[in-house]
């Protein structure tokens, strides 16, 4: 019997799905043994649940008890049971949430600024951890003017560090000497280091002192440093350091300033020769450094008693341009280079050997690696007040001829020095630079004829 009632209630074959006929034991398509199918589950009728009514007077059969959870786990311990209330959330800054009667909360929206935080009326939004930068975004660099402390040229108010970088934005600040300028009485001086090197390589030192007599001396030292030698920037400054110190020396003590400046230039090749026996710097994973000795040019001028001394080993240079532009300004020193040799020879002319590839190559310098050292010095006596113009070849390549670096001195400069040298230095950097740029300008002032003589 439950055979052939399992066989009437086959709708078709569990093989092929051919339909069957009431008393089939076999498909007729596939031949499938409908005796192998087995017999069905007996029935269970689907009970509906319903939701229990609310209220004291719900009757019980519409009541369902829901099955409750295990009262231990496998330790033996009562599992616990939690309900939303019982975990209180916290925003970020670990605070508690606002609690209410479940309503949603808004945290923006025109009703968030009136009272919608709560009673007192604070503001809806969850308060940060931190502060806002918004609302403290030049808070720390008032700070740090008032603490002395560097602010970042960047973002104008992080603090710097001890190692030149910002503690907010981390942005590299500019080192000291990529500009300086210094202005001493009579004389001024600006070093800048260009729109190309990645660091300023020149260095300079302006002083005054007094002579026996009582008179001025004003000094002013430039050098450059090789780019192609090591710790150029080092060997600049020790040399201008050491030249300046033996002229403050020197002339007080009554020495010619012309063999002062000649002494002053042997003071600073032992500077810059002494930084080749200081392996202190030199870096071990590098051993190029340890061949290539440090070096760098110099370029001096004194006005003293009445005449201007000027010095030099290399290629920086020194010109005179008088107050008076109808007069003729004029170049005082020449270059140790390929060009100058090659003019001084014969072999080409100025025009020629300056648009070599090879012209602004060097003959002679300050450095261990030097072969013999010359140093040149040469003395005049102005008849006629005028500027003193010493400068490396970062300025004087854009202003190669007398002429040329008259036009871009401005005429107030034996007044206004500083001011003179700064144009000179923006003239350099409108042309280019492509180098360090490093001027001093000396005013030299002549006594009016007669003076003194009663």
């Amino acid at each position: 019997m439950s055979q052939s009632h399992q066989r009437a209630s086959l709708p078709g074959c569990p093989s092929c799905e051919e339909p069957l006929e009431s008393g089939d034991r076999f498909c007729g398509a596939c031949g499938y043994d409908l005796s192998a199918v087995p017999t069905p589950p007996g029935d269970r009728p689907t009970v509906a649940v319903t939701v229990p009514a609310q209220g004291a007077g719900a009757p019980a059969a519409a009541q369902v008890e829901w099955p409750r959870a295990s009262g231990t786990d496998s330790s033996d311990v009562p599992a616990p049971t939690h309900r939303p209330a019982d975990l209180p959330g916290v925003d970020s800054g670990g605070k508690p949430l606002p609690t209410g009667d479940g309503a949603a909360v808004r945290l923006d929206g025109p009703d968030a600024a009136e009272g919608a935080g709560g009673p007192d009326g604070a503001s809806g939004d969850f308060e940060l951890a931190a502060p806002d930068p918004r609302a403290a975004e030049h808070a720390p660099a008032a700070a740090g003017a008032a603490s002395g402390a560097k602010v970042c040229v960047a973002c104008r108010s992080g603090r710097v560090d001890t190692d030149g970088y910002c503690e907010n934005c981390g942005h590299a600040q500019p080192r000291e000497r990529d500009h300086m300028e210094q202005e001493l009485g009579s004389v001024a001086a600006v070093t800048d280091r260009g729109l190309r090197h990645h660091r300023n390589e020149d260095a300079f030192a302006v002083s005054s002192t007094a002579l026996p007599d009582g008179s001025p001396a004003v000094v002013a030292i430039v050098c450059d440093g090789v780019s192609s030698a090591s710790r150029p920037d080092e060997a600049s400054a020790a040399a201008a350091g050491a030249a300046n110190e033996s002229l403050l020396e020197s002339l007080p003590r009554g020495t010619h300033p012309q063999q002062a400046m000649h002494d002053a230039i042997l003071a600073a090749s032992e500077a810059v020769n002494s930084l080749a026996q200081d392996p202190g710097q030199a870096l071990e994973h590098d051993q190029r450094r340890h061949r290539n000795a440090p070096a760098c040019t110099l370029v001096g001028a004194i006005m003293a008693g009445g005449l201007l001394v000027v010095g030099w080993v290399g290629d920086s240079r020194v010109y005179w341009v008088p107050e008076d532009r109808a007069h003729p300004p004029a170049r005082l020193t020449e270059d140790d280079s390929w060009a100058a040799q090659m003019v001084a020879a014969g072999l080409m002319n100025e025009a020629e050997a300056y648009a070599d590839e090879r012209a602004h190559a060097i003959t002679g310098w300050l450095g261990a690696d030097a072969y013999d050292l010359e140093p040149h010095t040469a003395s005049f006596k102005p008849d006629r007040p005028g500027v003193v113009v010493v400068c490396t070849d970062g300025l004087w390549n854009y202003a190669e001829a007398a002429a040329e670096m008259a036009a871009a001195l401005p005429g107030d400069a034996c007044e206004r020095p500083l001011r003179g040298a700064q144009v000179l230095v923006g003239h350099a950097l409108d042309g280019g630079g492509h180098d360090n740029v490093t001027v001093a300008l000396l005013p030299f002032a002549v006594e009016a004829r007669g003076a003194g003589s009663a």
